[in-house]
C-alpha cells in the first residue's frame, strides 16, 4: 500500500467517530496552545524588559556616590561628597573606552506652573546627558553648555511634568517656579516610559547642573555620573578603568573600599535576559504537560479502536497485508489525530495570545520558533503514543482476529 492509500483509509477511519477524534485530539490542541500562548507572553515580558533597561540609554555606566563608614555607622550608597565636575572631565579625557560622560544630582522640589502644582524630581545635568540617553526633545530644545557656564535659569520637561501642569497648551517659552525661583522652559522632552526598576522617567524637570548646584542645593559634589562606552563590549573595560581612575584621584590606598558606586547597565540587562528565559522554560515546561497528556489520551483512544476493529484487522492480513501495512495504518492514523490536533492548536495559541494581549494588557511575542517545536512535539507524540497500538494490531493472530466478536 502506498502512502496516499494508507492515508485516506486513516481519515476515513477517524471520521467514522468525529466525536471521539474530536475529544481525543482537545488534548493536543491546548497542549500546543498553551506553549505557544505562555512562550509568546513569556517573550513578550522578556522584550519588554530590555526595551526598558535600553531606554535608559546605549552602551552605559551609573557611577553614583559611594557609602561612607562614620564612627562605625555605615551609610548607604550617595553618603559620599567626594564625587564632583573634575572626576567627569577626567573621564572623558583619560578613559578611552568611554564615549561621553555627564554628571548629574537631584534634588525633591515642588513645581509650579500655569496655576497647577507637582511634586517632582529635578535633575542637574548638562545637555550632553540627554544624547547619552538616546532621549530626544519633542518640542523647543535643550539647555546649552553656555546656560551650564552662566548657570542660567531655564528647564526642559519630562512628558508627566508637562501632562500635569501644561495639559493642552505649550509650555516653551513659559515661566515655572521651582521652590522660589522661576525658570524658563526651552523644550519638552519625547515620552520614554518606564525604566527597568520601574521608575516613571518622564516624571522630572532637568536644569543646567551649576544651577542646581549654586541655586537649590547648595552642594559641590555630584550624586551620579552617566558614562557611555565606545562600544557594548568595551563596557567592561571602561567599567575597570574608570574605577582605577577614581580611586587614584580620590587617594583611595590599596585595601580600602571605594567611595563610589559603578553599575554596568549590560549586567543588568544580562541578569533580566536570564530571568526571562527561565521563566519563559518554566511556563513552557509545564504547558508541554498536557500535550504529554494529550498523547495518553491518542494511545487510549488507539487501543480501543484495535479491540474494535480485531475483526477488520484479521480480514485485511488473511488477503494478504502484512504486519507492515497493519503497524503503518495505526501509526499513520495517529499522527494524524495528533497533527490534526497540532494545527488547530496554532490557531487557538494565535487567538489566545491576541486575547491576552487586548484583555490583560499584557506584552505578547509570537515565536516561529514556538510554533513549529508544538508541532514537531505534538508529531512526535503521535508516533511514541501511537507505536504500541499500531504494534499491538500488528501482531495479532489472523486466525484468532477473524474469530473476534
Amino acid at each position: 500500500m502506498n502512502f496516499t492509500s494508507i492515508l485516506k483509509i486513516a481519515i476515513r477511519a477517524l471520521t467514522r467517530n468525529k466525536m471521539r477524534s474530536a475529544l481525543t485530539m482537545l488534548g493536543i490542541i491546548i497542549g500546543v496552545g498553551a506553549v505557544i500562548a505562555t512562550v509568546g507572553v513569556g517573550q513578550g515580558a522578556r522584550q519588554k524588559v530590555q526595551d526598558q533597561i535600553a531606554s535608559m540609554g546605549t552602551n552605559m555606566l551609573y557611577i553614583s556616590a559611594g557609602s561612607v563608614n562614620r564612627g562605625g555607622l555605615r551609610i548607604g550608597i550617595g553618603a559620599t561628597k567626594t564625587l564632583v565636575n573634575d572626576d567627569v572631565k577626567a573621564i572623558v579625557q583619560q578613559v578611552p573606552t568611554v564615549a561621553a560622560a555627564a554628571p548629574g544630582a537631584t534634588a525633591s522640589q515642588q513645581i509650579v506652573g500655569n496655576n497647577q502644582n507637582w511634586n517632582t524630581r529635578v535633575t542637574g545635568t548638562e545637555p550632553q546627558y540627554f544624547e547619552l540617553r538616546d532621549w530626544p526633545i519633542a518640542s523647543g530644545s535643550s539647555f546649552t553648555s553656555d546656560d551650564v557656564d552662566r548657570a542660567a535659569d531655564v528647564a526642559v520637561l519630562g512628558e508627566t511634568v508637562r501632562r500635569n501642569l501644561f495639559a493642552g497648551t505649550d509650555p516653551v517659552g513659559q515661566t515655572i517656579r521651582i521652590g522660589n525661583l522661576p525658570f524658563k522652559v526651552v523644550g519638552v522632552l519625547s515620552p520614554k516610559g518606564s525604566s527597568g526598576m520601574g521608575q516613571d522617567q518622564d516624571d522630572g524637570v532637568f536644569i543646567p547642573i551649576s544651577t542646581l548646584q549654586k541655586k537649590i542645593t547648595g552642594q559641590d559634589w555630584l550624586q551620579f555620573v552617566m558614562a557611555s562606552a565606545v562600544s557594548q563590549p568595551a563596557t567592561y573595560a571602561a567599567q575597570d578603568q574608570i574605577a582605577a581612575l577614581l580611586r587614584d584621584r580620590h587617594h583611595i590606598h590599596a585595601g580600602q573600599d571605594d567611595d563610589f558606586s559603578i553599575r554596568n547597565l549590560a549586567d543588568i540587562a544580562q541578569l533580566a535576559d536570564d530571568s526571562s528565559k527561565v521563566m519563559t522554560l518554566l511556563l513552557a515546561s509545564i504547558a508541554g504537560v498536557s500535550l504529554i497528556v494529550g498523547g495518553i489520551g491518542i494511545m487510549n483512544i488507539m487501543l480501543v479502536s484495535v479491540t474494535e476493529r480485531t475483526r477488520e484487522i484479521g480480514i485485511r492480513m488473511a488477503i494478504g497485508a502484512t504486519e507492515s501495512d497493519v503497524q503503518r495504518q495505526f501509526l499513520t492514523e495517529s499522527v494524524v489525530l495528533s497533527v490534526a490536533g497540532g494545527t488547530v492548536g496554532i490557531l487557538f495559541g494565535i487567538v489566545a495570545s491576541l486575547t491576552v494581549t487586548k484583555v490583560l494588557g499584557w506584552p505578547v511575542l509570537l515565536s516561529l520558533t514556538a510554533v513549529v517545536a508544538a508541532v514537531m512535539f505534538s508529531m512526535a507524540i503521535g508516533v511514541f503514543f501511537g507505536f504500541y497500538p499500531a504494534r499491538k494490531a500488528a501482531q495479532l493472530d489472523p486466525i484468532e482476529a477473524l474469530r473476534f466478536e
